[in-house]
Protein backbone atom coordinates (compact mmCIF):
# COMPACT_ATOMS: atom_id res chain seq x y z
CA UNK A 1 0.00 0.00 0.00
CA UNK A 2 1.47 3.38 -0.96
CA UNK A 3 1.54 6.42 1.33
CA UNK A 4 -1.63 8.03 -0.06
CA UNK A 5 -3.61 4.82 0.43
CA UNK A 6 -2.36 4.59 4.01
CA UNK A 7 -3.41 8.19 4.64
CA UNK A 8 -6.85 7.70 3.07
CA UNK A 9 -7.45 4.69 5.31
CA UNK A 10 -6.39 6.62 8.41
CA UNK A 11 -8.57 9.60 7.50
CA UNK A 12 -11.58 7.34 7.23
CA UNK A 13 -10.80 5.16 10.23
CA UNK A 14 -9.94 8.03 12.57
CA UNK A 15 -12.19 10.82 11.30
CA UNK A 16 -13.03 11.54 14.96
CA UNK A 17 -9.35 12.08 15.85
CA UNK A 18 -8.46 15.34 14.07
CA UNK A 19 -5.22 16.11 15.92
CA UNK A 20 -3.80 12.68 15.16
CA UNK A 21 -4.80 12.78 11.49
CA UNK A 22 -3.30 16.28 11.18
CA UNK A 23 0.03 15.06 12.60
CA UNK A 24 0.17 12.18 10.12
CA UNK A 25 -0.80 14.40 7.17
CA UNK A 26 1.95 16.91 7.94
CA UNK A 27 4.47 14.11 8.35
CA UNK A 28 3.55 12.37 5.09
CA UNK A 29 3.97 15.52 3.00
CA UNK A 30 7.70 15.07 3.49
CA UNK A 31 8.05 11.33 3.98
CA UNK A 32 5.78 10.04 1.16
CA UNK A 33 8.42 10.24 -1.61
CA UNK A 34 10.95 8.33 0.51
CA UNK A 35 8.42 5.65 1.42
CA UNK A 36 6.90 5.26 -2.03
CA UNK A 37 10.30 4.77 -3.66
CA UNK A 38 11.38 2.03 -1.24
CA UNK A 39 10.02 -1.43 -2.11
CA UNK A 40 11.27 -2.93 1.17
CA UNK A 41 9.40 -0.36 3.29
CA UNK A 42 6.19 -1.06 1.39
CA UNK A 43 6.63 -4.84 1.42
CA UNK A 44 6.89 -4.70 5.23
CA UNK A 45 3.93 -2.26 5.48
CA UNK A 46 6.11 0.02 7.60
CA UNK A 47 3.86 3.06 7.28
CA UNK A 48 0.71 1.17 8.26
CA UNK A 49 2.57 -0.24 11.26
CA UNK A 50 4.18 3.09 12.17
CA UNK A 51 0.85 4.96 12.23
CA UNK A 52 -0.90 2.43 14.49
CA UNK A 53 0.16 2.41 18.16
CA UNK A 54 1.50 -0.84 19.54
CA UNK A 55 -1.20 -0.54 22.21
CA UNK A 56 -3.36 1.96 24.08
CA UNK A 57 -4.33 1.51 27.73
CA UNK A 58 -7.42 3.32 29.05
CA UNK A 59 -8.32 3.24 32.71
CA UNK A 60 -10.56 4.85 35.32
CA UNK A 61 -9.06 6.93 38.13
CA UNK A 62 -11.01 7.23 41.38
CA UNK A 63 -9.75 9.82 43.83
CA UNK A 64 -11.10 11.71 46.82
CA UNK A 65 -11.31 15.51 46.97
CA UNK A 66 -10.86 17.64 50.09
CA UNK A 67 -14.59 17.46 50.84
CA UNK A 68 -14.51 13.67 50.91
CA UNK A 69 -16.29 13.29 47.58
CA UNK A 70 -15.11 10.57 45.21
CA UNK A 71 -14.16 12.01 41.81
CA UNK A 72 -13.75 9.99 38.62
CA UNK A 73 -11.38 10.79 35.74
CA UNK A 74 -10.13 8.93 32.70
CA UNK A 75 -6.50 8.07 32.05
CA UNK A 76 -4.60 6.74 29.04
CA UNK A 77 -1.18 5.59 27.96
CA UNK A 78 -0.35 5.30 24.27
CA UNK A 79 2.65 3.03 23.65
CA UNK A 80 3.29 3.92 20.03
CA UNK A 81 6.61 2.50 18.85
CA UNK A 82 9.63 0.96 20.61
CA UNK A 83 11.79 0.14 17.59
CA UNK A 84 14.82 2.02 18.92
CA UNK A 85 14.26 1.97 22.69
CA UNK A 86 11.70 1.87 25.53
CA UNK A 87 8.54 3.91 25.02
CA UNK A 88 9.30 7.47 26.16
CA UNK A 89 7.01 10.46 26.40
CA UNK A 90 5.27 12.74 28.85
CA UNK A 91 2.07 12.64 30.85
CA UNK A 92 -0.40 15.49 30.38
CA UNK A 93 -3.08 16.45 32.92
CA UNK A 94 -5.58 18.78 31.24
CA UNK A 95 -9.32 18.74 30.43
CA UNK A 96 -8.51 18.71 26.69
CA UNK A 97 -6.69 15.38 26.89
CA UNK A 98 -8.22 12.75 24.62
CA UNK A 99 -7.11 9.70 22.65
CA UNK A 100 -6.66 11.88 19.55
CA UNK A 101 -4.41 14.38 21.35
CA UNK A 102 -2.32 11.63 22.94
CA UNK A 103 -1.96 9.73 19.66
CA UNK A 104 -0.79 12.90 17.89
CA UNK A 105 1.70 13.59 20.68
CA UNK A 106 2.88 9.99 20.79
CA UNK A 107 3.31 9.85 17.02
CA UNK A 108 5.39 13.04 17.02
CA UNK A 109 7.40 11.67 19.96
CA UNK A 110 8.61 8.67 17.95
CA UNK A 111 10.56 10.85 15.54
CA UNK A 112 11.54 13.53 18.04
CA UNK A 113 13.17 10.88 20.20
CA UNK A 114 14.87 9.33 17.19
CA UNK A 115 16.42 12.69 16.28
CA UNK A 116 18.13 12.97 19.68
CA UNK A 117 20.34 10.00 18.84
CA UNK A 118 19.39 8.39 22.17
CA UNK A 119 17.75 4.93 22.42
CA UNK A 120 14.15 5.96 23.10
CA UNK A 121 10.88 4.92 21.47
CA UNK A 122 7.73 7.04 21.37
CA UNK A 123 4.72 7.17 23.67
CA UNK A 124 2.43 9.58 25.49
CA UNK A 125 -0.17 9.53 28.23
CA UNK A 126 -2.25 11.53 30.61
CA UNK A 127 -5.68 12.27 32.00
CA UNK A 128 -8.57 14.69 31.59
CA UNK A 129 -7.96 15.73 35.22
CA UNK A 130 -7.70 19.52 35.64
CA UNK A 131 -5.06 20.47 38.23
CA UNK A 132 -6.13 24.14 38.21
CA UNK A 133 -7.78 25.13 41.46
CA UNK A 134 -6.88 21.85 43.19
CA UNK A 135 -5.12 21.75 46.54
CA UNK A 136 -1.76 20.08 46.96
CA UNK A 137 -3.45 17.24 48.85
CA UNK A 138 -5.94 16.70 46.02
CA UNK A 139 -3.17 16.61 43.44
CA UNK A 140 -1.21 14.16 45.57
CA UNK A 141 -4.21 11.85 45.94
CA UNK A 142 -4.92 12.03 42.22
CA UNK A 143 -1.30 11.24 41.30
CA UNK A 144 -1.29 8.25 43.64
CA UNK A 145 -4.54 6.97 42.12
CA UNK A 146 -3.30 7.58 38.56
CA UNK A 147 -0.09 5.62 39.17
CA UNK A 148 -1.96 2.74 40.78
CA UNK A 149 -3.45 2.11 37.34
CA UNK A 150 -0.57 3.19 35.08
CA UNK A 151 2.09 1.42 37.11
CA UNK A 152 1.11 -2.01 35.80
CA UNK A 153 2.11 -1.04 32.25
CA UNK A 154 5.46 0.78 32.63
CA UNK A 155 9.04 0.03 33.66
CA UNK A 156 12.59 1.33 33.28
CA UNK A 157 13.18 -0.89 30.23
CA UNK A 158 9.56 -0.91 29.03
CA UNK A 159 8.01 2.56 29.15
CA UNK A 160 9.42 5.65 30.89
CA UNK A 161 6.91 8.52 31.26
CA UNK A 162 7.86 12.11 32.09
CA UNK A 163 6.03 15.38 32.67
CA UNK A 164 4.08 17.56 30.25
CA UNK A 165 1.34 20.18 30.60
CA UNK A 166 -0.07 19.98 34.14
CA UNK A 167 2.63 17.56 35.26
CA UNK A 168 5.78 19.01 36.80
CA UNK A 169 8.31 17.85 39.35
CA UNK A 170 5.77 17.71 42.18
CA UNK A 171 3.44 15.42 40.25
CA UNK A 172 6.28 13.19 39.02
CA UNK A 173 7.56 12.84 42.59
CA UNK A 174 4.12 11.76 43.84
CA UNK A 175 3.74 9.24 41.03
CA UNK A 176 7.25 7.89 41.57
CA UNK A 177 6.52 7.45 45.27
CA UNK A 178 3.47 5.32 44.45
CA UNK A 179 5.42 3.28 41.89
CA UNK A 180 8.14 2.55 44.46
CA UNK A 181 5.45 1.57 46.95
CA UNK A 182 3.79 -0.80 44.46
CA UNK A 183 6.95 -2.48 43.15
CA UNK A 184 9.43 -2.10 46.04
CA UNK A 185 11.96 -1.00 43.40
CA UNK A 186 13.95 2.20 42.95
CA UNK A 187 14.38 2.30 39.18
CA UNK A 188 14.50 4.96 36.47
CA UNK A 189 10.85 4.44 35.56
CA UNK A 190 9.94 8.15 35.49
CA UNK A 191 12.01 11.16 34.46
CA UNK A 192 11.64 14.65 35.84
CA UNK A 193 12.07 13.46 39.42
CA UNK A 194 13.50 15.73 42.08
CA UNK A 195 17.26 16.24 42.11
CA UNK A 196 18.73 14.11 44.89
CA UNK A 197 16.38 11.16 44.42
CA UNK A 198 16.97 10.17 40.82
CA UNK A 199 16.28 13.43 39.02
CA UNK A 200 18.62 15.28 36.72
CA UNK A 201 19.89 18.83 36.84
CA UNK A 202 18.82 21.09 33.91
CA UNK A 203 15.65 19.03 33.25
CA UNK A 204 13.42 22.01 34.11
CA UNK A 205 15.36 24.31 31.79
CA UNK A 206 16.01 21.75 29.05
CA UNK A 207 13.19 22.33 26.56
CA UNK A 208 13.47 26.12 26.63
CA UNK A 209 17.27 26.15 26.58
CA UNK A 210 17.34 23.49 23.86
CA UNK A 211 14.89 25.48 21.74
CA UNK A 212 17.19 28.49 21.79
CA UNK A 213 20.30 26.39 21.17
CA UNK A 214 18.58 25.07 18.04
CA UNK A 215 17.57 28.62 17.08
CA UNK A 216 21.20 29.74 17.50
CA UNK A 217 22.29 27.11 15.00
CA UNK A 218 19.54 28.24 12.59
CA UNK A 219 20.77 31.81 12.82
CA UNK A 220 24.39 30.77 12.32
CA UNK A 221 23.43 28.70 9.27
CA UNK A 222 22.05 31.91 7.79
CA UNK A 223 25.05 34.06 8.82
CA UNK A 224 22.93 35.73 11.47
CA UNK A 225 22.95 36.04 15.28
CA UNK A 226 20.60 36.57 18.22
CA UNK A 227 22.04 39.97 19.14
CA UNK A 228 19.32 42.62 19.09
CA UNK A 229 16.68 40.33 17.59
CA UNK A 230 13.08 41.01 18.67
CA UNK A 231 11.44 37.78 19.83
CA UNK A 232 7.78 36.84 20.34
CA UNK A 233 7.23 34.04 22.84
CA UNK A 234 3.84 32.51 23.61
CA UNK A 235 3.14 30.72 26.86
CA UNK A 236 4.58 31.47 30.28
CA UNK A 237 5.30 28.01 31.65
CA UNK A 238 8.67 26.29 31.91
CA UNK A 239 9.39 26.17 28.18
CA UNK A 240 8.56 29.84 27.62
CA UNK A 241 10.37 30.97 30.78
CA UNK A 242 13.66 29.28 30.00
CA UNK A 243 13.52 30.10 26.31
CA UNK A 244 13.11 33.74 27.36
CA UNK A 245 16.01 33.44 29.81
CA UNK A 246 18.36 32.08 27.17
CA UNK A 247 17.25 34.67 24.58
CA UNK A 248 17.98 37.46 27.07
CA UNK A 249 21.37 35.94 27.90
CA UNK A 250 22.28 35.83 24.21
CA UNK A 251 21.35 39.47 23.60
CA UNK A 252 17.85 39.06 22.16
CA UNK A 253 14.84 41.20 23.12
CA UNK A 254 11.83 39.28 24.46
CA UNK A 255 8.69 41.25 23.59
CA UNK A 256 5.92 38.91 24.76
CA UNK A 257 4.76 36.13 27.02
CA UNK A 258 1.19 34.85 27.21
CA UNK A 259 -1.28 32.60 28.99
CA UNK A 260 -4.81 31.36 28.34
CA UNK A 261 -6.23 34.81 29.22
CA UNK A 262 -4.14 36.98 26.88
CA UNK A 263 -0.71 38.34 25.97
CA UNK A 264 1.80 40.46 27.88
CA UNK A 265 3.58 42.93 25.57
CA UNK A 266 6.79 44.51 26.90
CA UNK A 267 7.86 46.99 24.21
CA UNK A 268 11.34 47.59 25.64
CA UNK A 269 11.97 43.90 26.27
CA UNK A 270 11.67 41.64 29.30
CA UNK A 271 14.49 41.88 31.86
CA UNK A 272 15.87 38.98 33.88
CA UNK A 273 14.48 40.57 37.05
CA UNK A 274 11.01 40.70 35.52
CA UNK A 275 11.35 37.11 34.31
CA UNK A 276 12.16 35.97 37.86
CA UNK A 277 8.93 37.65 38.97
CA UNK A 278 7.02 35.76 36.23
CA UNK A 279 8.51 32.46 37.41
CA UNK A 280 7.36 33.10 40.98
CA UNK A 281 3.95 34.30 39.79
CA UNK A 282 3.44 31.04 37.91
CA UNK A 283 4.61 28.98 40.91
CA UNK A 284 2.05 30.83 43.03
CA UNK A 285 -0.60 30.16 40.33
CA UNK A 286 -1.33 33.87 40.00
CA UNK A 287 -2.28 35.76 36.81
CA UNK A 288 0.38 36.87 34.34
CA UNK A 289 -1.69 40.03 33.80
CA UNK A 290 -0.59 41.31 37.25
CA UNK A 291 2.75 42.13 35.59
CA UNK A 292 1.52 45.48 34.25
CA UNK A 293 0.63 46.84 37.69
CA UNK A 294 4.16 46.17 38.92
CA UNK A 295 6.35 46.78 35.87
CA UNK A 296 4.22 48.47 33.22
CA UNK A 297 3.84 47.03 29.76
CA UNK A 298 0.60 46.28 27.96
CA UNK A 299 -1.87 43.49 28.63
CA UNK A 300 -3.71 42.34 25.48
CA UNK A 301 -6.77 40.64 26.85
CA UNK A 302 -7.84 37.52 24.95
CA UNK A 303 -5.17 38.00 22.26
CA UNK A 304 -2.22 35.98 21.03
CA UNK A 305 1.12 37.69 20.23
CA UNK A 306 1.32 36.96 16.51
CA UNK A 307 0.32 40.43 15.25
CA UNK A 308 3.30 42.21 16.86
CA UNK A 309 6.33 43.21 14.74
CA UNK A 310 9.41 41.08 15.46
CA UNK A 311 12.23 39.05 13.92
CA UNK A 312 11.64 35.67 15.57
CA UNK A 313 8.58 33.77 16.84
CA UNK A 314 8.84 30.98 19.43
CA UNK A 315 5.40 29.39 20.03
CA UNK A 316 5.68 27.64 23.40
CA UNK A 317 2.05 27.19 24.50
CA UNK A 318 0.00 24.44 22.85
CA UNK A 319 -1.05 22.79 19.60
CA UNK A 320 -2.57 24.81 16.73
CA UNK A 321 -1.99 28.22 18.31
CA UNK A 322 -0.81 29.70 14.98
CA UNK A 323 -3.22 29.54 12.04
CA UNK A 324 -2.84 30.79 8.47
CA UNK A 325 -3.95 34.33 9.31
CA UNK A 326 -1.54 34.49 12.25
CA UNK A 327 1.27 33.31 9.99
CA UNK A 328 0.42 35.99 7.42
CA UNK A 329 0.64 38.60 10.18
CA UNK A 330 4.01 37.27 11.30
CA UNK A 331 5.39 37.44 7.77
CA UNK A 332 3.94 40.91 7.19
CA UNK A 333 5.49 42.15 10.45
CA UNK A 334 9.00 40.95 9.67
CA UNK A 335 9.39 37.52 11.28
CA UNK A 336 12.12 35.52 9.51
CA UNK A 337 12.52 32.60 11.93
CA UNK A 338 9.93 30.38 13.64
CA UNK A 339 11.05 27.62 16.01
CA UNK A 340 8.45 25.60 17.88
CA UNK A 341 8.78 25.13 21.62
CA UNK A 342 5.33 23.49 21.83
CA UNK A 343 4.13 20.38 20.01
CA UNK A 344 2.48 21.15 16.64
CA UNK A 345 1.63 24.80 17.51
CA UNK A 346 1.42 25.75 13.81
CA UNK A 347 -1.42 24.31 11.76
CA UNK A 348 -0.93 23.24 8.14
CA UNK A 349 -2.13 26.58 6.74
CA UNK A 350 0.45 28.38 8.87
CA UNK A 351 3.26 26.06 7.81
CA UNK A 352 2.38 26.61 4.15
CA UNK A 353 2.55 30.37 4.66
CA UNK A 354 5.97 30.08 6.32
CA UNK A 355 7.37 27.89 3.58
CA UNK A 356 5.86 29.95 0.74
CA UNK A 357 7.54 33.04 2.18
CA UNK A 358 10.94 31.43 2.86
CA UNK A 359 10.57 31.80 6.62
CA UNK A 360 13.06 29.52 8.38
CA UNK A 361 10.63 27.21 10.16
CA UNK A 362 11.71 24.49 12.64
CA UNK A 363 9.02 22.02 13.78
CA UNK A 364 8.66 20.96 17.39
CA UNK A 365 9.95 17.44 16.82
CA UNK A 366 13.35 19.03 16.14
CA UNK A 367 13.39 22.35 17.98
CA UNK A 368 11.80 21.28 21.27
CA UNK A 369 13.60 17.94 21.60
CA UNK A 370 15.80 19.28 24.41
CA UNK A 371 13.37 18.18 27.11
CA UNK A 372 13.27 14.56 26.08
CA UNK A 373 17.01 14.64 25.38
CA UNK A 374 17.73 15.48 29.01
CA UNK A 375 15.11 12.91 30.05
CA UNK A 376 17.19 10.38 28.12
CA UNK A 377 20.30 11.57 29.93
CA UNK A 378 18.41 11.16 33.22
CA UNK A 379 17.61 7.56 32.24
CA UNK A 380 21.32 6.96 31.65
CA UNK A 381 22.24 8.50 35.00
CA UNK A 382 19.65 6.31 36.76
CA UNK A 383 21.03 3.17 35.08
CA UNK A 384 24.59 4.07 36.10
CA UNK A 385 23.57 5.27 39.59
CA UNK A 386 25.40 8.53 38.89
CA UNK A 387 24.68 12.25 38.72
CA UNK A 388 26.22 14.72 36.28
CA UNK A 389 26.87 18.41 36.88
CA UNK A 390 24.73 21.19 35.43
CA UNK A 391 27.62 22.29 33.21
CA UNK A 392 28.19 18.76 31.85
CA UNK A 393 24.51 18.30 31.05
CA UNK A 394 24.24 21.76 29.51
CA UNK A 395 27.11 20.92 27.15
CA UNK A 396 25.52 17.56 26.30
CA UNK A 397 22.19 19.29 25.62
CA UNK A 398 23.84 21.88 23.41
CA UNK A 399 25.65 19.16 21.46
CA UNK A 400 22.46 17.12 20.99
CA UNK A 401 20.57 20.18 19.68
CA UNK A 402 23.49 20.97 17.35
CA UNK A 403 23.41 17.39 16.06
CA UNK A 404 19.64 17.57 15.48
CA UNK A 405 20.06 20.85 13.60
CA UNK A 406 22.82 19.42 11.43
CA UNK A 407 20.76 16.31 10.69
CA UNK A 408 17.84 18.49 9.61
CA UNK A 409 20.19 20.40 7.30
CA UNK A 410 21.55 17.14 5.86
CA UNK A 411 18.07 15.87 4.95
CA UNK A 412 16.38 19.21 4.30
CA UNK A 413 18.77 21.42 2.31
CA UNK A 414 17.27 22.39 -1.05
CA UNK A 415 19.07 22.93 -4.35
CA UNK A 416 18.82 26.72 -3.92
CA UNK A 417 20.44 26.51 -0.47
CA UNK A 418 17.21 27.05 1.50
CA UNK A 419 16.93 24.70 4.48
CA UNK A 420 13.55 22.99 4.86
CA UNK A 421 13.83 22.04 8.54
CA UNK A 422 10.41 20.37 8.55
CA UNK A 423 11.35 18.02 5.72
CA UNK A 424 14.77 17.40 7.25
CA UNK A 425 13.31 16.48 10.65
CA UNK A 426 10.57 14.26 9.25
CA UNK A 427 12.71 12.36 6.75
CA UNK A 428 15.60 11.88 9.17
CA UNK A 429 13.38 10.69 12.02
CA UNK A 430 11.43 8.38 9.74
CA UNK A 431 14.58 6.87 8.24
CA UNK A 432 16.08 6.06 11.65
CA UNK A 433 12.93 4.29 12.87
CA UNK A 434 12.10 2.62 9.56
CA UNK A 435 15.55 1.07 9.19
CA UNK A 436 15.33 -0.37 12.71
CA UNK A 437 11.93 -1.87 11.87
CA UNK A 438 13.31 -3.36 8.64
CA UNK A 439 16.01 -5.10 10.66
CA UNK A 440 13.33 -6.69 12.90
CA UNK A 441 11.40 -8.14 9.96
CA UNK A 442 7.64 -8.41 10.43
CA UNK A 443 7.53 -8.06 14.23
Amino acid sequence: MDSQSVLATLQQRYANEPEFVQAVEEFLLDVAPVYDENATYQALSLLERMTEPDRIFQFRINWEDDQGNVQVNRGWRVQFNNAIGPYKGGLRFHPSVSVSVLKFLGFEQIFKNALTGLPMGGGKGGSDFDPKGKSDAEIRRFCYAFMRELGHHIGADVDVPAGDIGVGGREVNYMFAMYKNMTREFTGVLTGKGVGHGGSLIRTEATGFGLVYFLERMLEANNDSMQGKKVLISGSGNVAQYAAEKVIELGGVVLTLSDSKGTLHIKDGLTQEQLEWVKQQKLDRKPLSDFTAKFGGEWLDGQRPWHIAADIALPCATQNEINGDDAQNLVKNGVKYVAEGANMPSDMDAINVFQDNQVRYAPGKAANAGGVAVSGLEMSQNSLRQYHTFETLDQQLKQIMTNIHDTCVQYGKQDDGFIDYKKGANVAGFTIVANAMVNYGTL
